[in-house]
């Protein structure tokens, strides 16, 4: 059976950041997984990639407060009939331990990471094309080249586990909100589809589930009232094109 692809378009600058935020901790652990100079270097720029998007002051807030908002939402199901009851309290409870340890960290995120000094050289040639490289950081050469393997990667972990609170708040969040509702099947007339929201749900984002051996992708774009949809066929050497012809598609529009 043919793979299927999934693309998202987040409808707020909150669910933009989170999905960003995912991607760098997939990086990151793709990277953790291979013992070599290129794939620790690859740790090492995800790792500061992260600390860069914790810096906004008030992220931790926005990240607390969408925990508080799946809480509330969550909470109101629990007379619903047909509702696992046993599963949504050891969800709520997931959320409350996450909360907690959010509430219990006072110090910046990432503050550990910014005062290290070896990390700190490393971030001060990162937005030099090559400004890495041995001649340029020749302690961070010898920490690929002579710290053994195991000592590296315990580093690492311990380095990305500083962002463990808020990578748990993230992944449960996103998780809780791509489940909150499933694909249904979906035509883009001429390679175009177009629908309002309805602004009376929390809509968080939208996406589009394509098959892989098609020759098109989706561009999603998207707000509070509606969204748009067109599917663009996939030329390498030229911009691409919306496609002329009815393009059946599955859609899930995500609110919670």
């Amino acid at each position: 059976m043919p793979e299927k692809i999934i693309y998202e378009q987040p409808l707020n600058e909150r669910i933009r950041t989170f999905l960003r935020l995912e991607f760098l901790f997939a990086r990151v652990d793709h990277a953790l997984k291979h013992n070599d100079e290129l794939n620790n270097r690859n740790a090492i720029d995800g790792l500061l990639s992260l600390l860069s998007v914790f810096e906004r002051s008030d992220l931790k807030q926005e990240i607390v407060k969408e925990l508080e908002r799946l809480v509330s939402t969550l909470s109101a199901l629990e007379n619903t009939p047909g509702v696992d009851k046993r599963a949504l309290d050891d969800l709520l409870d997931e959320l409350d331990q996450i909360l907690d340890s959010l509430h219990l960290s006072k110090s910046a995120i990432g503050q550990t990471l910014r005062e290290n000094d070896f990390l700190y050289s490393i971030r001060q040639r990162a937005s030099i094309p090559g400004g890495s490289c041995d001649f340029d950081l020749p302690a961070y050469h010898f920490w690929l080249r002579h710290t053994p393997y195991e000592t590296r990667k315990h580093q690492l972990l311990n380095w990305l586990n500083q962002f463990a609170s808020m990578r748990a708040a993230i992944e449960i969040s996103l998780r809780l909100i791509r489940g909150s509702t499933g694909f249904k099947p979906a035509t883009a007339s001429a390679g175009f589809f177009q629908q309002n929201l309805d602004s009376s749900q929390s809509n968080q984002l939208i996406r589009v589930q394509v098959m892989n051996d098609t020759s098109y992708y989706p561009e999603i774009s998207g707000g509070k009232h509606r969204f748009t949809v067109r599917l663009m066929h996939f030329d390498i050497n030229q911009r691409a094109k919306q496609a002329t012809e009815d393009i059946e598609f599955s859609l899930s529009i995500c609110a919670m």
